[in-house]
């Protein structure tokens, strides 16, 4: 099979010069392009220059469609807006689109299920691979578990996170409500303040933590009567999720339009 041709959006983000690095490295991938926003900054620069490595002959720019339209997916860690709007292009264009952003709202969420009608879309909190295996793991645990065994999860971030709690723990919190078979929207409980009262029995707890570079902890907590399991993950290296982002490109490649999570990329669904 011939080279599949990716187009990184958000190339001069932390995430989006680790993509560019991270197609560079596999012989079976070839960077077809490289979207900036409007006004950046990077415009007209070469993508390998901009992740500090040689130049690769693609140069960065504002204009998405006719780029997609010479690609066969395209990798996106931006913010919801323009993965929306992105996800409206990459149906046009009828090409994959792996979306890692997090934050977006039930909206937002919608129309990208829309779109995926027209393009295979894999859309993940995160897109590391030892965290999706946790999630399997956290929903299993929650299922085997009673109500005896409290959830609560933990995580912490770099300080110029902007959305919380993270995607990943709303994906984990997700796992866990999924397991108990309960709603996390009416189960969450996503601040504690003052005299709150007991705990409520079957409630799924959140804190966040923000601090330094952290690039990502996340545990899940099943606290019982005498006893305490702990599930968790670090991440040491944003190199994590856009493996795993190119693990999800390479695995929609051909599919049927539709909209994936990474739990079917690793065939985990029936876990």
């Amino acid at each position: 099979m011939s080279q599949m041709r990716l187009v990184i959006v958000g190339a001069g983000g932390r995430m989006g010069r680790a993509l560019i690095k991270a197609v560079s490295e596999a012989p079976d991938l070839v960077l077809a392009g490289a979207i900036e926003p409007p006004g950046s900054e990077n415009l007209g620069r070469d993508a390998g220059e901009l992740a500090g490595l040689p130049g690769l002959g693609v140069e960065v720019t504002d204009d998405a469609l006719p780029v997609f339209a010479r690609a066969e997916g395209v990798i996106d860690f931006t913010v919801p807006a323009a993965s929306v709007a992105f996800a409206a292009l990459a149906a046009q264009a009828r090409i994959v689109h792996v979306i890692g952003t997090t934050g977006c709202s039930p909206e937002d969420d919608a129309k990208i299920e829309a779109a995926a009608r027209h393009a295979a879309i894999v859309k993940s909190g995160n897109m590391s691979l030892g965290v999706n295996l946790l999630a399997a793991l956290v929903q299993r645990t929650a299922r085997t578990l009673n109500e005896d065994f409290d959830i609560e999860i933990v995580e912490m971030h770099h300080n110029r996170k902007i959305d919380a709690p993270s995607g990943t723990a709303l994906l984990l919190g997700n796992a866990a409500a999924e397991g108990r078979g309960i709603e996390l929207g009416t189960q969450g409980v996503f601040a504690r303040h003052g005299h709150t009262g007991a705990r409520r029995a079957g409630d799924i707890g959140f804190a966040t933590l923000r601090g330094g570079t952290v690039v990502g902890e996340h545990n899940v907590i099943f606290a019982g009567p005498g006893e305490r399991i702990e599930l968790g993950h670090k991440a040491e290296d944003r190199m994590i999720f856009a493996r795993g982002a190119l693990t999800a490109a390479r695995w929609a490649r051909g599919r049927k339009p539709g909209l994936y999570s990474m739990r079917d990329v690793l065939d985990l669904t029936d876990f």
